[in-house]
């Protein structure tokens, strides 16, 4: 899928991996919905890059087919390009000091991580099926972002973990559905990454995350993650595949 004069939509993307995704995505050439809750956000992004804000909440299905529409209308060619980021981590144990933790604590992650990425790919999925195919046969492609606390989620990563393995395991029969329709499907699952929730520890803790990473023993950079993201869109052979990007880190217990 070519990115230069696409339409793209980018939820979560007004800040961290999503807005690293968006800059890169507008530097090749696409044009960019920035489909975010932080209205401001979006809109100081969207500024910087020449893109398009929309506020958007990826539980809500009308806000996020407001956020596929104005991508849509972007291009004669139909939206072409999704990327998920949106997402909040909210740690919690099953069971706490004063005893079981509310169940409403992980209904509120799996309903935004899980379902708001079910939300984003349905919409967008079915924006892309009616668009005429390129010389690939490509219709769309969609970008899903999971975690490796999928796989080696840690003491306190309940819901989270449930909610990336949820869309790690959703990925193949997704892509094996829409596959006949020209439109694939891919996952990310980064590991320890500089973003906003990391920038609010301190230095130190930082440093110390960081140097767990086998190689490079240092936290990611967005533009990393960018960067696989822009490859996954450019190379059509890609479709069903899960790809972890985590310098090789596997995450104790605690």
């Amino acid at each position: 899928m070519k990115t230069q004069g696409a339409a793209a939509v980018v939820f979560g993307g007004a800040s961290g991996l999503g807005a690293a995704t968006a800059r890169r995505l507008a530097g090749e050439g696409a044009q960019v919905v920035i489909a975010d809750l932080n209205a401001d956000l979006a809109a100081q992004v969207a500024d910087e890059i020449g893109g398009h804000a929309q506020t958007c909440d990826v539980t809500n299905s009308e806000s996020v087919q407001a956020a596929v529409d104005l991508a849509a209308g972007l291009s004669e060619h139909g939206l072409r390009i999704s990327v998920c980021c949106a997402g909040i981590p909210t740690p919690a144990k099953l069971v706490g000091r004063e005893g079981p933790t509310p169940l409403e604590t992980f209904e509120k992650v799996i309903t935004v991580n899980l379902l708001g990425t079910i939300n984003a790919l349905r919409l967008a999925a079915g924006a892309m099926v009616a668009n005429e195919p390129n010389e690939e046969g490509e219709r769309g492609v969609c970008v899903n972002t999971a975690s490796i606390a999928a796989y080696d989620g840690q003491i306190g990563q309940v819901a989270y973990a449930a909610s990336k393995g949820g869309i790690v395991g959703l990925t193949l029969p997704v892509a094996r559905e829409l596959a006949g329709k020209g439109v694939r499907v891919v996952t990310v699952a980064p590991g320890l990454f500089e973003t906003p929730m990391m920038a609010s520890l301190p230095e130190a803790a930082r440093e110390a995350l960081g140097s767990v990473t086998p190689f490079p023993s240092r936290l990611g950079h967005p533009h990393e993650y960018a960067d696989l993201v822009a490859h996954v869109i450019s190379n059509p052979f890609l479709n069903g595949e899960v790809i972890r990007l985590d310098g090789a880190v596997r995450l104790a217990p605690r």
